[in-house]
């Protein structure tokens, strides 16, 4: 949702502007003085500035000078009043997007913010792109979303830096994508990037995962073996969904952040090393942390930088460019040609909630190309792949009118998601035999055959 700051010192003025741009689905703030609207950018951003120019105090060319200093990409309309084409023009010349003339009806205003609006999305659009053309290993952020926008620049500023980063976020909203970006965009890119799923192993198979052992270190352990760390010497080791690791071993992963330094399982010899930290979690880990399942000091040695991906249902504009991004992609893997997506298509798609994400995105658009032998992906071809609910309730892909059946598919298929689709894991977490996990998924799939199949 687009942020829109309108800024005018006349209360009747401001509730018109609002009152007319709230029911286009924007995101509306109103300040009285360009004092209260610096501040206000300051805090925040703002993806188009309406404001007036005749104002006591900050004049609307004095904000317009500010605004460019504390966000240049954001472009700014002017108001000005009937005959005044002297101070339209000025303001121009100090950078002003477009202006419009008091007296003016709704369309106009309306017409004027979206095109401001397109114009910042392309300039977004093309940054994104310009880095991407610069960066040829680097791996891809598709979207304009100003969410998505916010993200890419932090991860191009954090980048050249050495320090730890926590990207945070739902599973499949592409975190380890962003982790890959950083390392590619680092002075570190030359070297290896080492990706380890922390859910995926017991914490005496992650130790030895994480920091190697000696031969004989313990049953099984026939030679020696070299661990990530010692694997990721002088590039970026990733520590994918943290939160589950085990405590006992939080410690000695704290000991590998503050110290720099570890052992190999089974040894007394003391490794230094020199490697980037990026880690990974879907989970909350200051609830983690509240509860006790996650180290204190760990979470705030982790927590330097930050960086929080947004689902994909809070950047729904997205969709079409990711969706066509896919189709691309496989099209090149195979060599066949790119089937087109009809609008219909695309709108159904735009109306999903994407409880998985991205990388449902990713599967549904991969069975649609599978699929299409020829021509366009219809909407009735992939409706019946996207879920049995649109527009669930805030907080989660459950909502009201499901039956019992349906919330159970969608619980047990997003705690396997979780669990990195980890059967025994998923079994236990929900209280259920893995048994019955199977013969759900079992069911699931052939579901879903029928469906490809008719």
């Amino acid at each position: 949702m687009a942020r829109i700051a309108v800024v005018d010192d006349q209360a009747l003025m401001r509730e018109s502007i609002v009152e007319t741009l709230l029911p286009c689905g924007l995101d509306v703030s109103a300040f009285a003085s360009g004092a209260e609207a610096v501040n206000a950018l300051k805090e925040r951003d703002y993806d188009l500035v309406i404001t007036d120019l005749k104002m006591p105090g900050m004049s609307g060319i004095e904000l317009l000078s500010r605004a460019a200093e504390l966000a240049p990409e954001t472009p700014i309309v002017v108001i000005t009043a009937h005959g005044t084409v002297e101070s339209a023009v000025d303001a121009m010349k100090c950078g002003a997007f477009d202006f419009i003339a008091k007296p003016f009806d709704t369309d106009e205003l309306e017409m004027t913010v979206q095109r401001a609006l397109k114009h910042r999305s392309l300039l977004v659009e093309n940054e994104l792109l310009r880095s991407q053309i610069s960066s040829d290993n680097a791996p891809v952020m598709v979207g304009a979303d100003s969410g998505l926008a916010r993200v890419s620049a932090l991860v191009e500023r954090l980048a050249p830096a050495d320090t730890i980063v926590l990207v945070t976020g739902e599973s499949g909203t592409g975190k380890e994508v962003v982790a890959r970006r950083i390392h590619a965009l680092s002075p570190r890119r030359e070297k290896p990037f080492i990706c380890v799923n922390c859910a995926a192993l017991n914490a005496g198979l992650l130790e030895s995962e994480l920091f190697g052992h000696e031969k004989g270190a313990f049953t099984g352990a026939d030679k020696m073996r070299r661990g990530r760390f010692e694997l990721a010497e002088g590039g970026t080791i990733l520590l994918d969904e943290v939160s589950e690791i085990e405590p006992r071993l939080q410690a000695k992963l704290l000991r590998v952040l503050q110290e720099k330094e570890y052992e190999r399982v089974g040894s007394s010899s003391t490794r230094r090393m020199d490697v980037r930290i990026i880690a990974t979690t879907n989970r909350d880990l200051v609830q983690a942390v509240e509860k006790g399942d996650f180290r204190e000091d760990l979470y705030y040695r982790l927590n330097v930088f930050p960086v929080e991906v947004p689902p994909l249902r809070e950047r729904l504009d997205d969709v079409p460019g990711l969706a066509r991004y896919f189709m691309r992609l496989f099209s090149e893997e195979t060599g066949r040609e790119t089937p087109r997506i009809s609008a219909e298509a695309m709108e159904l798609l735009k109306a999903y909630s994407w409880p998985g994400n991205i990388r449902e995105l990713k599967n549904i658009m991969e069975r649609a190309f599978v699929m299409t032998l020829g021509g366009a992906v219809e909407a009735a071809q992939i409706e019946p792949w996207l879920g049995r609910s649109r527009d669930p309730e805030p907080g989660g892909c459950l909502s009201a009118g499901m039956t019992l059946k349906q919330a159970e598919e969608v619980l047990i298929r997003a705690t396997l998601d979780h669990f990195h689709g980890h059967r025994q894991k998923t079994a236990e977490s929900l209280g259920i035999s893995v048994r019955t996990l199977i013969n759900r998924l079992r069911e699931w799939k052939l579901e879903e055959a029928n469906v490809a199949q008719g």
